[in-house]
C-alpha cells in the first residue's frame, strides 16, 4: 500500500473526498495531512475520519535537515517517517519548497479552480479566482490538476474539466459548479496518474 500526504490550509473539502475515496483503495491510501493553519476545518475532518495530522510552520516547511533551529521536525522528516509516497495538495496556499520537489519528483499533485494558464500564480486561490472571471465575463470556466514545480501553478497539467459561466453567475455560483468538479474528478485523476506513472 502506498501512502499519500494531503497538504491543505482550509476548510478541507477536497481533502476528505480524498481520504474517503481511497479509503477503498487497493493501492493508496492517505496517511497523514498536513497543514500550516491550527485552525484549519480540514483538521477537524481528518480526526473524524481517523487520520494522524500535523500543524506546522513554514521554518519546518522549508528546513531541508531532519530538525529547525527551534527544535521542530521538518516536514521532508515527516514525510520520510512516514514513508510517504506522493504528495497531494488539498487547498495548500504556500509555496512548496525546492527540496520537496527533488525529493517527490513528478509526485506532487495539486488542484486549481481555474483552467491554468487563466487565473494562476500566487494570490489567485478560492473566491479571488471567480472574482476574477466574472469581472472578465469569461463565459466558461473550470479546474485543472497539475504537477507542481518552481512556480505557483505552473507545473505540468494532467486534466482539465470545464464547465459553463452563466451572465447571471455570481462568484459564489461558479464556486458551486468548480466544488462539483473537483468532488467528481480529483480523486480518481490522482489514482489513475499515479498508477500509470510509478506503479
Amino acid at each position: 500500500m502506498k501512502k499519500l500526504a494531503l497538504f491543505a490550509s482550509g476548510s478541507g473539502t477536497n481533502a476528505e473526498n480524498l481520504i474517503r475515496y481511497f479509503s477503498n483503495s487497493k493501492q493508496f491510501e492517505v496517511s497523514i495531512v498536513l497543514c500550516n493553519k491550527s485552525d484549519a476545518f480540514v483538521l477537524e475532518r481528518a480526526k473524524k475520519l481517523s487520520v494522524p495530522s500535523i500543524v506546522f510552520d513554514k521554518s519546518q516547511l522549508n528546513c531541508q535537515d531532519e530538525w529547525t533551529n527551534e527544535g521542530k521536525p521538518s516536514i521532508i522528516s515527516i514525510l520520510r517517517q512516514n514513508e510517504i509516497f506522493s504528495i497531494i495538495l488539498a487547498g495548500f496556499l504556500m509555496m512548496v519548497p525546492k527540496h520537496l520537489i527533488e525529493a517527490y519528483p513528478g509526485k506532487i499533485i495539486n488542484i486549481h479552480p481555474a483552467l491554468l494558464p487563466k487565473y494562476g500564480g500566487k494570490g489567485m486561490h478560492g473566491m479571488h479566482v471567480h472574482e476574477a472571471g466574472i469581472a472578465a465575463k469569461e463565459e466558461e470556466t473550470g479546474i485543472t490538476i497539475h504537477l507542481v514545480d518552481e512556480f505557483y501553478d505552473h507545473g505540468k497539467c494532467l486534466f482539465q474539466a470545464k464547465c459553463e459561466v452563466l451572465p447571471c453567475d455570481t462568484a459564489k455560483d461558479v464556486a458551486v459548479k468548480i466544488h462539483l468538479l473537483e468532488q467528481e474528478y480529483f480523486p480518481q485523476v490522482v489514482e489513475d496518474y499515479l498508477s500509470a506513472n510509478f506503479l
